[in-house]
């Protein structure tokens, strides 16, 4: 009986990482699973909660760790992000004068089409412009104060 309230916790939990992502609680679950498998050969309650405990503080410090490095490589190697979210961030210089209805850009030599990001800044041909966010095709930028190396 105490297994099936072991795994009944594990699957609980496995439902909890369902909404979070964290690769957190899924740990706990794996401890769960443990303690399940200690019940299932009869060891007393307080050996399966050790068990539990120390399979999940096992989980969470030593496999966690390598699962959020495998998932992100870049990390590690110190790469940027890609795709749109690399272009948020980035600094632009204005082709035509951008404004809250149009404007063009160039970043990293390509031209986008560019929204000023509140709508009541206007920056003219020249101008260095930071993005802010994208949607869809059309870059949100906001004045660059920094220098440009």
């Amino acid at each position: 009986m105490e297994a099936v309230l072991w795994i009944v916790l594990a699957i609980a939990l496995a439902i909890a990482e369902a909404f979070t992502a964290t690769l957190f609680v899924i740990m706990f679950a794996a401890g769960a699973l443990a303690a399940a498998g200690a019940a299932a050969l009869g060891a007393p309650v307080l050996l399966q909660t050790i068990v539990f405990a120390v399979v999940s503080a096992l989980s969470v410090g030593a496999i966690r760790p390598l699962i959020v490095k495998r998932s992100h490589p870049e990390l590690d190697a110190g790469e940027s992000s890609f795709g749109l979210a690399a272009l948020e961030g980035a600094q632009a210089t204005v082709l035509e004068e951008v404004d809250a209805d149009r404007g063009m850009i160039k970043i990293d030599g390509e031209l986008w089409q560019a929204r000023s990001f509140d709508g009541t800044e206007t920056y003219q041909p020249g101008d260095h412009v930071r993005v802010v966010k994208v949607r869809g095709a059309t870059a949100l930028v906001w004045r660059d104060d920094l220098p440009h190396l």
